[in-house]
């Protein structure tokens, strides 16, 4: 459940700099939206293995 958390925070944090770059042309946001959105699909990744590893240990 500690990586559900992580993804929602996140996925906050990509909402607020999607909002700076989207709406106010703000080029950092736009850097950091890309980065925070790799650590998005790297999380997801992790958990999906986990998932994956729980699944078949049963």
């Amino acid at each position: 459940m500690e990586q559900i958390t992580k993804l929602k925070e996140l996925i906050a944090s990509a909402e607020a700099d999607a909002d700076k770059f989207f709406s106010k042309g703000n080029n950092a946001a736009g850097t950091r939206l890309r980065n925070t959105m790799q650590q998005l699909k790297v999380t997801a990744q992790e958990i999906r293995t986990a998932v994956t590893e729980q699944k078949n240990s049963n």
